[in-house]
C-alpha cells in the first residue's frame, strides 16, 4: 500500500518538473536577446576571475607582444558560430606606452586604437571578418549592450569588410556620459598623393571635426603630433652576393682551401674563410628615428617637418635584421665547422669494426653497400692539389704551435692548429663530403707523402726538427715530430759533418745534473768489483801533500769538445779549471714509448736498476764527454759537476750553490775538501763503474744516442698500420681542436661572454674526448651521441663567433653599439645552447632594439649607403626625411586633439571630479607611398 500511495506523487513531480523546463522567460524571449544573455555572461565571468585566476586557467601568451595574453570562447547566433577574445596584459598602459608613446610591442589595436584591454568578435569562417555591413553594427551593438549590463568598459572591436583591407569598428562605453568609437581602414594601391606627404595628411585629420567648407590649409588648427620613421638598410642583391657555395664545398668536393674564390666575401679578413665563406648573419639592420610629441598649428609646418633631416630626431633605435640560418639550431643547414664534424664523427662510428684502413677503398671489402653509394672519393687531381698544400705551399718561417691559441686549448689531446697533422685534419673536414672513404683515400696518399720526405731527407713540411716531443699532443704528431727530427739528424749523417754548437746541448748550468739524479734518490747501487777501493774515498789524496800538478799545456792540447769554463770550480787532482763539454740531446721519446718502458719497468720489479741500466748510455755519453773536456779529471770532479748534491764539503768549508746549482769554489782554496755523498761512494758504485768504462771522447765524435734510421722506420710503421678508429679518434680530437683554435682568432673585440663561452667550450670539449684517449676500442654508442651533442654545442659558439665578428666589423667607430647588440642577442639566444634543436611555440624572432647614442649616429647614417643606379630604380621617392637617399620605409604618425572639459559644451553634464582633459580625437597612420593605413577614435557624449 505504501509503495501505491507513492506513485501518484511521484507522477505529480514529473509533471511539474516538465512544465518548468517549458517555462518561457519573456524577458528573453527573441534569440537576439539570449545572445546578449550569453556575451554578459561571458563578460561577467572575465570581470570576475581577473587577470591572476585568468593566467591560471590557461590564458595563452601572444609572442606578439611581451606581457600579453588572451582567452576566447565560442558563440552561436542566427546560426553563425562566432568567437569572442579578450586581450589583456600583465602590465598597466600597455597601449599607451612610455615615454614618447611609442611601444614596439604592441597588438596592433592596441597601437592603432591606443588602448590596453580589449574585445574583439569575430565570425568562425575562413575569412574571419564580417563582410554584412548590417550584421557587423548588430554584432557590435550586442557586445556594447552586454558590457553596459555588466558595467564593463572594455572597446570591443569586429573586423569588417576585406580581410587584406584589415579594416575593424569598434565601440567603448567610457561611463555614463562618453562614448568612443572606432574605425580602421586601408589603402593597399594608388595612394593618392596627396596623402603621401605629411601636409596631406594633417588635413585629414584636421577635416574630421572642421566645418568641411574651410579651406583647411589657411586656417590654424592646434594638434598634437607624434611621429615615427622606420630606415631598412638595402639589401644584398643576388648578382652581389656570391652564395658561399654554401660554406665551401666544391663541385668536385675538394677543400676550399685549395680553391680560393676571387670574389671579395664579407669575411675575407676571418680566420674561417681559408677554410669556408660563411653567410653574413646580418643581413641589414632596421633603424627607428622617433619624434617626440609637439603642437601642429598649420599645413605648413607640416610641410616643412617633411624636408628635416631624420639626425634631428629625439631616439634612433636599431635593431639588426638576422639571417634565417643563424637560428637554425641543429646547424645541418648551416654550413661551417659544426656540421663538417658532425660528418667526422659518423666516419668515426664506421670505423669502429675495421681492421685496416685500406678496407675502406680495396674493391673486395669496401664496406656496406649503403657506403659505396653514398660515399665518394674526389678525383686524383683534387688529392693533388690537397696534398700540394700540406706538402709544398708551406711558408718557411718558423713555427710557434703556442702562438694565439687559448690558455685551455691544451687540455684537449690534439695536434697544434699549424702542425701537419692539425692541418690534415681540418683538409680532411671538406675533403669529398667527410665521409670514411675520402679520408681513407686521403690517410694513405698522405703517409705516402711522408714515407716520400723520409726517404730523400727531405725536411717534413708544418713540423719542428728539434726540440722536445710534447706529449700533451695526439700520438701521431708526436711520431711527426719524431720523424721530422730523425730526417733532419739524417742528414747531418748523410752530409758526415762534425755537429755543431746548436746541435750539441751545452749544460755549463750543470742542469742535467738534476735530472740524472732524479732516478737515483735511493739507495745506492754497489757491486763486489771493487770492495774497499781506496779511491772511493777522497780524502785518500784530498789531504796528501804529495799531489802532483798536470801540466796545464799538455791538457790544452788533448781537450776536446769544452764549452767553456765552469764558474771558478777546480778539478781535484790538477790545478786547473773545470770545463764544461758539449753533450748529446737524451733520445727523444713519444708517449707510446714511456708507457713501454713503465710496463718493462713494472714486468721485472727491480724498477731502480732497470732504470739505471736504461739511462746506461746517457750516463756514459756525458761521461766521455767530460772526459774528452777534462783530461785529468776523476770521478769526483764528474759528480761535482753532474750531480753537485752528491757532493759534502768540509765543515770548515763555505759551500755557495749559484742559481744553476753548481759549486763555485775560490782558487785561493785548492785544493777542495769534501767527499762523495753515502750512496756514491759505497762500494761497486754502478756510476764508477761506468765512469770506469768510458772512454773520453767528445759528443761530436760519439755514436748518436738517436738511431734516426731505426727510429723513423718505427715510426713510419706506426702510420701505415694504424688501425682506423685509432686514426679517427686522434682526427675528432685534433679537428675539433683545430677548429675551435682557428674561429678563437676571430677578432670580435672586448665581448667577455663570448670570450667566457670560449673557454668552456674547450673544457667540455677536453671532458668529451676522454673516451677517445684509451688504447682500447672503448667507443660506444653513448659516446657517439656525446660527440653529436658536442658539434650542436660547438655550432652555437660557431654561431654566436660569425655573429660577433660581423658586428665587429661593422661597428668598428662604435664599439659599445656592437656589444650591446651582442649581449642583447646571447641573452635571447642563451636558452636555445646545448639544444639540438629549436622550435615550437617559443620560437621567436630577435627584435630587441638598441638606443643610438648622439655621438654614434653619423656611424649608423653611414650604412645607409646611397643606391645605385641598379637599386633605385625600381620604386621613385614619393615621401620626404630622407636618409642619405634611402627614403623611410614605414611612417608611422599620431595625431591627438585634446579638449578640457571645463570650456567644452559637455562641461556641465560631466561629473564632479571627472578628468578635466579628454582626448577627443586621435588617428594612427601607417604606411609608404605605395600603402596606406588608418585608424580613427572619436570619443563623444551621447
Amino acid at each position: 500500500m505504501a509503495s501505491t500511495s507513492r506513485m501518484p506523487s511521484s507522477a505529480e513531480d514529473e509533471d511539474l518538473q516538465e512544465e518548468f523546463e517549458h517555462f518561457d522567460d519573456f524577458t528573453l524571449a527573441s534569440s537576439w536577446e539570449r545572445f546578449i544573455s550569453e556575451i554578459e555572461a561571458v563578460c561577467r565571468q572575465w570581470l570576475t576571475d581577473g587577470t591572476k585566476n585568468l593566467l591560471r586557467k590557461g590564458a595563452i601568451s601572444l609572442n606578439i607582444a611581451e606581457g600579453l595574453y588572451k582567452v576566447k570562447t565560442d558563440l552561436k547566433y542566427a546560426m553563425k558560430s562566432y568567437c569572442m577574445e579578450y586581450y589583456f596584459g600583465t602590465h598597466n598602459d600597455v597601449g599607451r606606452g612610455n615615454g614618447n608613446g611609442w611601444n614596439c610591442e604592441l597588438h596592433n589595436l592596441q597601437l592603432s586604437f591606443g588602448v590596453n584591454e580589449f574585445l574583439v568578435i569575430a565570425p568562425q569562417s575562413a575569412s574571419g571578418v564580417v563582410l554584412d555591413g548590417p550584421e557587423a553594427s548588430k554584432l557590435l551593438s550586442a557586445v556594447a549592450i552586454a558590457l553596459s549590463n555588466c558595467s564593463g568598459f572594455w572597446p570591443a572591436f569586429v573586423p569588417v569588410h576585406d580581410p587584406s583591407r584589415k579594416a575593424y569598428i569598434g565601440i567603448q562605453n567610457m561611463g555614463t556620459l562618453f562614448t568612443r568609437r572606432f574605425e580602421a581602414d586601408r589603402i593597399g594601391s594608388q595612394v593618392p598623393v596627396k596623402l603621401m606627404h605629411l601636409e596631406g595628411l594633417y588635413e585629414l585629420f584636421i577635416s574630421q571635426f572642421a566645418f568641411s567648407n574651410m579651406d583647411l590649409s589657411m586656417h590654424l588648427f592646434q594638434v598634437n603630433l607624434k611621429m615615427k620613421m622606420t630606415y631598412r638598410t638595402l639589401p644584398y642583391s643576388e648578382d652581389d652576393d656570391v652564395q658561399e657555395s654554401e660554406g665551401g664545398f666544391t663541385e668536385s668536393g675538394e677543400s676550399p682551401k685549395s680553391n680560393h674564390q676571387s670574389r671579395t666575401q664579407w669575411d675575407d679578413n676571418c680566420p674561417w674563410s681559408e677554410w669556408y665563406s660563411a653567410e653574413d648573419p646580418l643581413r641589414g639592420f632596421e633603424l627607428l628615428t622617433v619624434w617626440s610629441e609637439k603642437a601642429i598649428e598649420s599645413s605648413l609646418e607640416m610641410a616643412e617637418m617633411e624636408n628635416v633631416s631624420p639626425l634631428e630626431a629625439e631616439k634612433w633605435l636599431i635593431t639588426p635584421c638576422l639571417s634565417e640560418i643563424l637560428s637554425d639550431g641543429s646547424g645541418r643547414k648551416r654550413i661551417g665547422f659544426a656540421s663538417q664534424l658532425l660528418l667526422l664523427i659518423d666516419a668515426l662510428h664506421m670505423s669502429l669494426d675495421a681492421k685496416f684502413v685500406e678496407d675502406f677503398i680495396s674493391v673486395e671489402n669496401s664496406g656496406p653497400e649503403n657506403l659505396k653509394s653514398t660515399a665518394v672519393i674526389p678525383p686524383p687531381t683534387v688529392l693533388d692539389r690537397v696534398l700540394k698544400d700540406l706538402f709544398h705551399e708551406v711558408d718557411a718561417l718558423q713555427l710557434d704551435f703556442a702562438e694565439g691559441d687559448h690558455e685551455n686549448s691544451r687540455t684537449i689531446k690534439g695536434s697544434p692548429l699549424e702542425s701537419l697533422f692539425g692541418q690534415f685534419c681540418l683538409h680532411s673536414l671538406w675533403f669529398g663530403d667527410c665521409n670514411i672513404r675520402a679520408i681513407a683515400a686521403f690517410w694513405i696518399e698522405f703517409v705516402r707523402e711522408v714515407r716520400w720526405c723520409w726517404e730523400e731527407s727531405q725536411p717534413l713540411p708544418r713540423m719542428q726538427a728539434n726540440g722536445v716531443v710534447d706529449l700533451s699532443t695526439c700520438l701521431i704528431h708526436q711520431k711527426l715530430h719524431m720523424l721530422s727530427i730523425c730526417i733532419d739528424k739524417k742528414r747531418q749523417l748523410n752530409q758526415d759533418c762534425p755537429k755543431g754548437d746548436s746541435q750539441i746541448q751545452s749544460d755549463i748550468s750543470s742542469e742535467d745534473g738534476d735530472t740524472e739524479t732524479s732516478f737515483f734518490e735511493c739507495d745506492s747501487l754497489s757491486t763486489p768489483d771493487h770492495p774497499n777501493d781506496p779511491e772511493s774515498d777522497i780524502s785518500s789524496f784530498v789531504h796528501s801533500d804529495d799531489v802532483k800538478l798536470g801540466d796545464p799545456k799538455h791538457s790544452a792540447c788533448i781537450r776536446k769538445g769544452s764549452a767553456g769554463i765552469v764558474g771558478s770550480m777546480m778539478l781535484l787532482k790538477s790545478y786547473q779549471n773545470m770545463h764544461a763539454p758539449f753533450t748529446q740531446d737524451p733520445p727523444l721519446m713519444t708517449e707510446d714509448m714511456h708507457e713501454e718502458r713503465l710496463q718493462a719497468v713494472e714486468a721485472l720489479g727491480e724498477s731502480f736498476r732497470f732504470s739505471a741500466q736504461l739511462e746506461k748510455d746517457i750516463l756514459s755519453s756525458d761521461m766521455s764527454a767530460f772526459k774528452a773536456a777534462n783530461p785529468d779529471a776523476v770521478f769526483e770532479d764528474f759528480i761535482r759537476w753532474h750531480s753537485p748534491r752528491d757532493w759534502e764539503n768540509d765543515d770548515n768549508m763555505e759551500k755557495v750553490v749559484s742559481n744553476t746549482n753548481a759549486v763555485v769554489e775560490s782558487t785561493n782554496d785548492w785544493p777542495p775538501r769534501g767527499k762523495l755523498s753515502e750512496r756514491m761512494s759505497e762500494h761497486g758504485n754502478l756510476w764508477r763503474k761506468i765512469w770506469n768504462e768510458a772512454l773520453p771522447m767528445p759528443a761530436s765524435e760519439q755514436k748518436p744516442l738517436l738511431d734516426p734510421n731505426q727510429e723513423g722506420e718505427k715510426v713510419l710503421h706506426y702510420l701505415e698500420t694504424l688501425r682506423p678508429y685509432e686514426l679517427l679518434g686522434q682526427m675528432v680530437s685534433t679537428a675539433f681542436k683545430a677548429a675551435a683554435d682557428t674561429l678563437n682568432r676571430t677578432s670580435f673585440g672586448g665581448l667577455k661572454q663570448l670570450t667566457t663561452r670560449i673557454g668552456q667550450l674547450y673544457l667540455t670539449m677536453a671532458a668529451t674526448f676522454r673516451c677517445l684517449q684509451k688504447n682500447s676500442l672503448s667507443v660506444g654508442t653513448e659516446d657517439i651521441e656525446d660527440l653529436k651533442r658536442l658539434c650542436a654545442i660547438f655550432g652555437h659558439v660557431e654561431s654566436l663567433i660569425t655573429l660577433a665578428a660581423s658586428l665587429h666589423q661593422k661597428f668598428l667607430q662604435a664599439p659599445r653599439l656592437s656589444e650591446s647588440i651582442f649581449n642583447d642577442y646571447y641573452n635571447f639566444y642563451l636558452p636555445k645552447m646545448g639544444t639540438v634543436s629549436i622550435g615550437g611555440d617559443e620560437k621567436k624572432d630577435f627584435d630587441k632594439k638598441q638606443e643610438v647614442r648622439r655621438q654614434e649616429r653619423e656611424v649608423v647614417a653611414s650604412m645607409f649607403t646611397p643606391p645605385t643606379v641598379n637599386q633605385s630604380w625600381r620604386k621613385v621617392l614619393s615621401m620626404g626625411n630622407l636618409l642619405n637617399g634611402h627614403e623611410p620605409t614605414l611612417r608611422e604618425i599620431i595625431f591627438s586633439k585634446r579638449d578640457h572639459l571645463s570650456k567644452n559644451y559637455y562641461a556641465s553634464h560631466a561629473p564632479r571630479g571627472y578628468q578635466q582633459e579628454l582626448e577627443t580625437y586621435r588617428m594612427y597612420i601607417c604606411g609608404t607611398s605605395n600603402d596606406l593605413s588608418v585608424a580613427l577614435a572619436v570619443a563623444s557624449c551621447d
